[in-house]
């Protein structure tokens, strides 16, 4: 999707953005004695969206000015008086990219198709695609060949002509900023005031004109919704402003969240009484429905297609009430809750004795044996690979799916691919963006990726007219988290024990005190029950030659029918998933029309 772009005609600089975009809000054009500025998202708060989109032209516009970015969900193409720069926040939700040639960019798009040749595929992108699970992609590569990405929290600078000068990581991890306010006390109660304030800073800075909060009766969105309709019942907005949005089940699994999602919304009703309820039917969702679709038309692979069909109909809800911008609960399970790779550290420098006593206070507490527990926190991180390759020995057992981790080569990816395009690096990669030197710290950088499906907000974000944001992925709440002891956020036996401590006079009894939550897997196995063989065929009849050369089509067909028939875990579904979400892309890659819509030039050659 192209909501803005940057060309160059006769050596000058030719910005514009899609129309449409820009008088929906979710495109912001500004221009001052510093430049002009075209930003997709929000910049500072999303109400005064436009006041920081000055603010980000002209704090940068300045000449040779390095301040830091700005909170915020945007991506911004800034053309100076002197150089040209290209902008993405460290949440990277919103995507840029840009085409490059000898040192020279011929074009900027939010639209990698826009600027690639579905004939000029970079191989290498795949392989490092196919490691790990990621819904965000978090590498340089893009599908094509030529095209680049810019990265969260970079800024590229560019001369008025296009040369490359540079690129430039502002990446700024806050844990020590002395701007943000230190934690009250080292306990669990100081730990508690300094999260809630950062929450209530991230909901307000999102807070829009008719603001959806998704509320599934789990502790993360219910705090989401509250402090959202407490900010309303202070102030902050209009009584009518607040849209509380679910996804409501009437059988199987699932329908035994419905006693906690009414008690969530009596409860954030009681604070806004004026919000709308909207409980959405999903009883006949199935994940991978309309497969082909979610997985083929977006702008890149998307690996969490399989679950777009339960986001998409809670969208087209929100879409038709008008709502300007969707809140979630995602981030919360990385950053809102004890941090089990602290035994990580207590490893790593020789307090074993510590490391042991605390290992066994998480095994009791998460009914898990101390052996699980050592191994996946301190064995698995220093030696993810070693640890992946010994697990496949041991459950394989003649199957596919068994024992198939995160970074190690699935069967069906063929070995003669992965060593000509550096899937073995591509793992290393991807297992030391996940655990790096300091897994506990890593665990922070690598939770923005992992769970917010954005791909599919930033997909339908033109037709339903706002994007997804997520309080608990903010900086802030995230550097407010960084910076807390351990011994100040576990508690054996309470999950999210900060966040519950946090929320203890808003969260209502049942949901403050519920530690297990119905997972989707009945969804995922309907959705292989009912598309399972349509999968297998459409991988069968699947005609671009990358596939075939990518893919021994037929291993990957047994890996499908294997989980029908639930062989594997969540991990090596997630690699099915991926695999199938590419083989759909691949597909449709062809198909997809270049159209331009129409669009508003900011500045064009004279």
């Amino acid at each position: 999707m192209e909501a803005l772009g940057l060309e160059w005609a006769e050596g000058a600089p030719k910005l514009w953005a899609a129309g449409d975009m820009a008088r929906q809000g979710l495109v912001t054009t500004v221009s001052s004695r510093a430049g002009t500025a075209a930003v997709v998202g929000w910049v500072g708060s999303f109400r005064d969206r436009v006041a920081g989109a000055r603010r980000l032209l002209d704090d940068f516009g300045r000449p040779g000015a390095a301040p830091r970015l700005p909170t915020g969900d945007y991506a911004a193409v800034l053309v100076c008086r002197d150089r040209i720069l290209l902008i993405r926040d460290e949440q990277a939700r919103t995507p840029l990219y840009f085409r490059e040639s000898g040192g020279r960019v011929s074009s900027v798009s939010t639209s990698a198709r826009r600027l690639g040749d579905a004939a000029e595929l970079e191989r290498h992108y795949f392989c490092r695609y196919l490691t790990g699970n990621m819904a965000q992609p978090h590498s340089e590569l893009t599908p094509f060949a030529g095209v680049h990405r810019v990265l969260g929290g970079e800024v590229v600078e560019l001369s008025l002509t296009g040369q490359m000068r540079g690129r430039v990581s502002r990446r700024d991890r806050q844990a020590d900023d002395p701007s943000l306010p230190a934690s009250d006390g080292r306990g669990l109660s100081g730990a508690a005031k300094s999260l809630r304030l950062a929450l209530e800073n991230a909901v307000g800075r999102r807070m829009g004109e008719m603001t959806a909060c998704h509320v599934s009766g789990g502790t993360d969105s219910t705090s989401i919704a509250l402090l959202a309709a407490r900010l309303l019942a202070a102030g902050e907005g209009h009584p009518g402003d607040l849209v509380l949005l679910a996804g409501g089940f009437g059988r199987g699994e699932l329908a035994g969240e419905q006693p906690y999602l009414d008690e969530a919304m009596e409860e954030i009703r009681r604070h806004a009484p004026a919000a709308r309820t909207v409980v959405v039917d999903v009883d006949d969702v199935a994940d991978f429905d309309d497969f082909q679709h979610h997985a083929g038309d977006p702008d890149e692979p998307h690996a969490h297609a399989f679950r777009a069909p339960f986001w998409s109909r809670l969208h087209a809800a929100a879409a038709e009430l008008g709502c300007d911008i969707l809140l979630t609960g995602c981030g919360a399970d990385p950053i809102a809750d004890a941090n089990p790779f602290h035994l990580h550290g207590l490893a790593r420098t020789g307090q074993l004795r510590q490391m042991t006593k605390q290992a066994r206070a998480w095994a009791a507490g998460s009914e898990r044996g101390l052996r699980d527990v050592v191994s996946a926190y301190v064995v698995r991180p220093t030696l993810p690979l070693a640890a992946e390759r010994i697990t496949a020995l041991v459950r394989r057992r003649g199957t596919v799916l068994g024992g198939l981790g995160s970074f190690t080569r699935p069967p069906w990816l063929r070995s003669g691919f992965a060593r000509a395009h550096g899937y073995r690096e591509a793992g290393i990669a991807e297992s030391h963006f996940m655990f790096g030197r300091q897994p506990e710290q890593s665990l922070y950088e690598a939770a923005n990726y992992i769970a917010a499906p954005d791909p599919l907000s930033w997909h339908r974000a033109r037709q339903d007219g706002f994007f997804l944001s997520h309080p608990f992925l903010d900086p802030e709440v995230i550097a407010t988290m960084r910076r807390l002891p351990a011994e100040a956020t576990f508690r054996p036996g309470r999950p999210k024990a900060v966040l519950r401590e946090a929320m203890a006079d808003m969260l209502p009894p049942g949901i403050r005190g519920r530690v297990v939550k119905v997972p989707f897997d009945e969804v995922y196995a309907r959705g292989l029950r009912t598309h399972g063989e349509e999968l297998i065929d459409l991988c069968r009849a699947a005609r671009h030659p990358l596939v075939a050369e990518m893919f021994d089509v037929e291993t990957l067909c047994r890996a499908v029918r294997e989980a029908q028939l639930g062989v594997g875990d969540a991990y090596s579904w997630d690699r099915v998933n991926s695999s199938l979400a590419l083989v759909m892309w691949l597909e449709r890659l062809r198909r997809r029309p270049r159209t331009r819509g129409a669009v508003m030039p900011l500045i064009a050659d004279s």
